[in-house]
């Protein structure tokens, strides 16, 4: 009981080191998201205070969605980054599957190179990118579909690394006996895969799709490369064309971050516990 009230009073200022270091990534949201319900000249006098009153409005609102069309630029962040999603997520998961489980030449290197190509960002392979999908006609393309299929490859490409390594790991630490059961009664790979894999790795699937997801919504970088005319943006881009426009216009400003920025935080709300579970069995079982 001592050792245990002794430990106790040590995690104390350890809690509240966590606390206030938890604070500094808060507050800077909830100051946006209270000065999002302000008119822009109070919030360079009063960027403090909680918007009550005659302080309050929801104009910057209101400004927000009869300037751009909001609810269609979440339409397309919806089907893009859900495409990427269930394309990595299928692909990486068989690739996965291949390099754990089969045996064959240059298994060793393919591997190695999976783990190579995470060292590469985005930036460096852009100009060879924009230029091949240039020749396939996918690029300035005045279709909604073939402008989303252009952004979404570059994407589904850059994620598959991750993917397959946080994949491989868990399949790796699955009980291979199981598998070889299955294939005793006559079950072939693709069975093996679907039936005895991919419901034993669901929380690794989960934490895939998650953070493939939340890439996926938040890639500026690309969409300001393939996402030209104003139909097709999605909803990151739509972010940065509205401040672009409105110049110093705080309050539309912080109004824009807010719409892009709470579905994000109430996804990850709802689905924190299956990111941690992945990681964590991932973890263990390895």
């Amino acid at each position: 009981m001592a050792k245990r009230s002794k430990r106790n009073l040590w995690m104390i200022p350890v809690y509240a080191v966590l606390i206030l270091w938890s604070l500094t990534t808060i507050y800077p949201l909830i100051w946006v998201g209270l000065n999002s319900f302000k008119a822009k000249d109070k919030i360079l006098s009063d960027s403090f205070s909680v918007p009550t009153g005659d302080l309050f409005t929801l104009a910057n609102y209101r400004r927000a969605f009869d300037r751009v069309p909001i609810f269609g630029a979440y339409a397309n962040s919806i089907l893009l980054s859900g495409t990427v999603t269930l394309v990595v997520m299928l692909l990486a998961g068989m690739a996965a599957f291949a390099l754990v489980r089969y045996l064959f030449r240059g298994r060793k290197f393919l591997s190695s190179l999976v783990v190579a190509s995470m060292m590469f960002p985005a930036f460096s392979t852009i100009v060879p990118v924009f230029r091949m999908e240039a020749s396939w006609g996918l690029v300035n393309n005045s279709s909604r579909w073939i402008s989303l299929l252009a952004c979404a490859l570059p994407q589904i490409a850059g994620n598959m690394s991750f993917a397959i390594i946080v994949l491989s790991g868990y399949i790796r630490s699955l009980p291979v006996e199981l598998e070889e059961a299955a294939f005793m009664e006559g079950c072939n790979a693709r069975q093996i895969y679907g039936k005895i894999v991919m419901p034993l790795a669901k929380p690794s699937f989960a934490t895939v799709a998650i953070f493939t997801f939340l890439w996926s919504y938040n890639d500026l970088f690309m969409q300001s490369f393939f996402l030209r005319i104003q139909d097709q943006w999605a909803i990151t881009r739509l972010l940065k064309e509205l401040t672009a426009m409105e110049g110093t216009n705080y309050g539309l400003m912080a109004a824009a971050v807010t719409i892009v920025v709470v579905p994000v935080i109430i996804l990850y709300a709802f689905l924190q516990k299956y990111i941690i579970r992945g990681m964590i069995a991932g973890a263990v079982k390895g």
